[in-house]
C-alpha cells in the first residue's frame, strides 16, 4: 500500500472501528461492500446531500499492485521503508499492523467535503477567517470478523480514551488520542463513518435513515455510475458543483469572491476525474461539463505538424493551436471582468507606444499550430543556465508576422542592440547580438508558414539545420503520449531524465541539493505528457499520464 494513502487512510480508520460491544454480534456475518470502484454507489448513499466533493480511493490490492511492475530499485526499497516506519506509528505501542490488522477487512474508502457551518480565524490577532469545510470519511466493511478484532485490538491500546453518545438510535464513538478527538458511527455493519466534528457524522446518520443523500443529488448518480474510464482504478473525484465548491473553499467573510470571478467560475459546472494504473504508469482523466452560455473558447483539434519541428533531445514542450482565437476570448471575457479589462487596456497602450497593435499585430497572425519548448545547450548566453527556448507559430499571414519583426528589429536597434542578419541551414535567420556572448533572441522561418523565435542562438541553430530525429520520432516522447486522447487540442510534455540534471544545477546554484529519497522516485520517472480537447462546447477533457519506467528486470 503505498505510503501517501496508508498515512492518511490508517490512522483516522484506526479511531472509526472502535464500535460499541452492542453490535459486536452482528459483526459476525461476512459481506459487505467490496473494496474496488463497484462500492462507490453505496457509499455516496452515505454521504448528504450538501456535500460539495467526494473523492472514493479503492483499497483492492490487486489494483495497488499493479505499482509494483514499475521504479528502479532504489525507488522500492525506499517504499518498503516508508511502509516499515509507518507500521511503527499505527499504534501508542507499536502492535498493530496494516497488513495484518486492517487490511483483511477494509473495503473502499470515501471522503467528502461537507460545508463549513462556522469559521476559524487564520491567525491570532487578525480579524480575518476562513471556512473551515468539515471532512467526512465513510469506510466500506468488507470483513466484519476482521474489523472486529482490529476493534478490541483497537481498544486495548495505551493512551485511546473512548466515549460514547446516542443520536437517534445509533451510537456515536468518541475517540481522543495522540491528542486527536474524532467522532465514529457504524452503520448497519457495513459502513463506518468518522470526522473530526461530531455535526458531520450526525449529518451521515440523518442520511442513513431516509434524509437526500449525495447519491440522490441531481446529476450526481450518473456521475457516480459512470465515472471516467481508466484502467485498475485508484481514486475517482466528484465535483457536481465546481462554483459552489470553490466558494466554500476559499471565501472568508471579510473577502467574498467577487461576483465576476464567480461568474467566470460558473463556466464549469460540474467535474469528475479519475486515476488509475495501466501498462504506461499512472493515468489520469478528467471530463468537465460547461455552460454553453458562459464558455468563450473551445479547444481546437490539432494534427500535432509542429511537434516535428523540434529535436529529439527537448526537455519540454507544451503545443496547441489557434492562439488568436484565445486572444478574441478573453477580450470578450473582460468585458464582464474589469481587472482583466484594465490589464488588457493598458497593455495595448503600452505597445502604442513602439507603434504596435497588440490585437493585430502581436495575436492576430498567430492563427494556426504553435508549440513552446525548452532545449538543452551549453553555448554562449546559455553557457550558465544550460537550455534554451524555442516557440514555433504556424501561420496564414506571413506578412503581418514578419512586418511585426521588422519592427521588434527596429525597436531594439534604437536601443544600440546589434541586430545582425546570418544564413543557418540555408535559411536567413535574424539575430539580437550581445558582444562576446553571441545572440541573446533569434527569429527566422523554417518554412513558409512556420516562424521561430529562439532565446539563446544556438537553440536557432538547432531549429533551423533540423538534423538527427525529431521529438515526434522519439521514443520517450512516444512511450508518454502515444497513449493519451486523440484528436486532441495539443500536448504539455516533459522528459524527466533531461530535466534531472537542470534541477540538480539549480538546487547547486541556491546551495541545496535534492535528496537521495526524491532522486530516486524522480528517477523512476520517464516523463509526464498531458493533454485537453473539447468534443463539443458543453464538455471538456485532460488526460494525463505520468510514464513512469519498468522495474528492473521486468520488459516492457
Amino acid at each position: 500500500m503505498p505510503e501517501s494513502r496508508s498515512k492518511f487512510l490508517i490512522p483516522a480508520v484506526g479511531s472509526a472501528i472502535v464500535v460499541a460491544g452492542g453490535i459486536a454480534a452482528y459483526m459476525y456475518f461476512k459481506g459487505g461492500p467490496s473494496g474496488d470502484i463497484s462500492g462507490v454507489l453505496s457509499a455516496a448513499k452515505v454521504i448528504p446531500d450538501e456535500a460539495v466533493l467526494a473523492t472514493y480511493i479503492s483499497t483492492e490490492p490487486k489494483v495497488w499492485a499493479k505499482l509494483e511492475q514499475f521504479g528502479t530499485q532504489e525507488a522500492q526499497k525506499i517504499v518498503a521503508k516508508s511502509l516499515e516506519d509507518l507500521n511503527k506509528n499505527l499504534s501508542t505501542d507499536n502492535s498493530i499492523s496494516y497488513e495484518k490488522d486492517l487490511k483483511p477487512w477494509v473495503g473502499g474508502v470515501m471522503i467528502a467535503m461537507l460545508p463549513s457551518s462556522s469559521v476559524k480565524p487564520v491567525a491570532q490577532n487578525t480579524p480575518q477567517a476562513v471556512q473551515e469545510p468539515k471532512v467526512l470519511m465513510v469506510v466500506g466493511i468488507k470483513d466484519k470478523l476482521a474489523a472486529l478484532n482490529f476493534a478490541n485490538k483497537f481498544k486495548a491500546q495505551k493512551g485511546v480514551k473512548v466515549q460514547e453518545t446516542d443520536y437517534k438510535g445509533e451510537k456515536i464513538i468518541e475517540t481522543t488520542g495522540n491528542g486527536e478527538q474524532n467522532y465514529t458511527a457504524v452503520l448497519n455493519t457495513t459502513h463506518i463513518v468518522r470526522s473530526s466534528h461530531k455535526q458531520a457524522v450526525e449529518h451521515a446518520i440523518d442520511t442513513f435513515k431516509g434524509e437526500p443523500s449525495f447519491a440522490s443529488k441531481e446529476g450526481v448518480n450518473s456521475m457516480l455510475a459512470n465515472g471516467v474510464n481508466v484502467d485498475n482504478t485508484l481514486a475517482q473525484i466528484y465535483v457536481p458543483d465546481y462554483g459552489s465548491m470553490v466558494k466554500q473553499i476559499s471565501a472568508t467573510p471579510n473577502t467574498p469572491i467577487p461576483p465576476e470571478t464567480m461568474k467566470q467560475l460558473k463556466q464549469l459546472k460540474s467535474m469528475v476525474a479519475g486515476v488509475g494504473i495501466d501498462n504506461a504508469g499512472v493515468r489520469m482523466k478528467a471530463v468537465a461539463k460547461l455552460d454553453p452560455a458562459q464558455v468563450k473558447y473551445q479547444y481546437q483539434n490539432t494534427s500535432a505538424k509542429v511537434v516535428s519541428q523540434f529535436p529529439a533531445d527537448t526537455i519540454a514542450l507544451m503545443s496547441g493551436k489557434g492562439i488568436s482565437n484565445w486572444w478574441s476570448a478573453l477580450v470578450e471575457q473582460s468585458k464582464e471582468a474589469p481587472e482583466l479589462k484594465f490589464t488588457i487596456e493598458q497593455t495595448r497602450a503600452q505597445l502604442k507606444l513602439v507603434n504596435l497593435d497588440l490585437d493585430k499585430e502581436i495575436f492576430g497572425w498567430m492563427d494556426g499550430e504553435f508549440a513552446f519548448a525548452a532545449i538543452p545547450s551549453n553555448q554562449g548566453v546559455l553557457a550558465q543556465i544550460g537550455f534554451g527556448g524555442a516557440l514555433v507559430f504556424h501561420t496564414s499571414d506571413r506578412k503581418t508576422a514578419q512586418a511585426t519583426l521588422n519592427k521588434l528589429d527596429d525597436f531594439v536597434k534604437a536601443q544600440s542592440v546589434n541586430v545582425a542578419k546570418t544564413s543557418i541551414g540555408g535559411k536567413e535567420i535574424t539575430e539580437w547580438q550581445i558582444p562576446q556572448q553571441g545572440a541573446l533572441l533569434a527569429h527566422g522561418w523554417l518554412d513558409n508558414n512556420s516562424v521561430f523565435v529562439t532565446f539563446g542562438g544556438p537553440i536557432a541553430q538547432t531549429l533551423a539545420e533540423r538534423k538527427g530525429e525529431s521529438l515526434e520520432s522519439s521514443d520517450n516522447f512516444k512511450a508518454t503520449t502515444s497513449t493519451l486522447q486523440r484528436p486532441n487540442g495539443g500536448y504539455f510534455y516533459l522528459d524527466m531524465d533531461k530535466a534531472v540534471p537542470l534541477l540538480n544545477r539549480f538546487a547547486t546554484a541556491q546551495q541545496q541539493s535534492i535528496t537521495p529519497e526524491a532522486t530516486a522516485v524522480i528517477s523512476s520517472i520517464r516523463g509526464l505528457g498531458m493533454t485537453a480537447t473539447s468534443p463539443d462546447k458543453t464538455t471538456t477533457q485532460v488526460e494525463m499520464l505520468l510514464a513512469l519506467k519498468p522495474k528492473e528486470g521486468v520488459r516492457e
